[in-house]
């Protein structure tokens, strides 16, 4: 078990602050999302990731999810868990873009029960975009860059 020592060496990740986030969206739990013990399964924060962070990009109009020429495939994906969530319960996920490169974006995102000044459960996902058609990694398009800019921290 070589590995394990490896997991147990790494900091343990932390909860971050509302001030962390560049941007909001408050999200209403559902009955379905609450598992046998109680508490949001973990499935479901992976659904928040993708609600908030593209509802953001349709508004933003860098997403056009019927008709857009490029589309954001995820490559990688991960979350770290600090407290639960529950139905009923409102949760607010702030996001933000940690890296902006030239055909991919890191988005990170932090929910947060509404109210609450630290997350309940933070991570990231990988966008690549790619050609709708041929689905091969293109260029961000500007206006996605635009929309993305006021996102961007370090």
């Amino acid at each position: 078990m070589a590995g394990m020592s490896d997991l147990s060496s790494s900091p343990r990740p932390s909860p971050q602050p509302r001030t962390a986030y560049a941007a909001f969206r408050s999200i209403s739990t559902r009955w379905m999302d609450n598992d046998v013990y109680g508490h949001v399964n973990n499935v479901v924060y992976y659904s928040w990731f993708d609600t908030a962070v593209n509802a953001y990009l349709i508004e933003q109009g860098a997403l056009d999810i019927h008709a857009g020429g490029t589309i954001g495939l995820v490559v990688e994906t991960q979350c770290n868990y600090f407290a639960p969530l529950a139905f009923p319960q409102k949760v607010d996920a702030g996001i933000r873009v940690a890296r902006l490169g030239g055909s991919s974006v890191r988005y990170e995102v932090g929910l947060f029960a509404q109210g609450e000044p630290l997350t309940a459960a933070a991570g990231h996902f990988v966008h690549v975009y790619v050609d709708r058609q041929t689905r091969r990694p293109v260029p961000l398009p500007q206006q996605l860059r635009d929309a993305l800019q006021p996102l961007l921290r370090s």
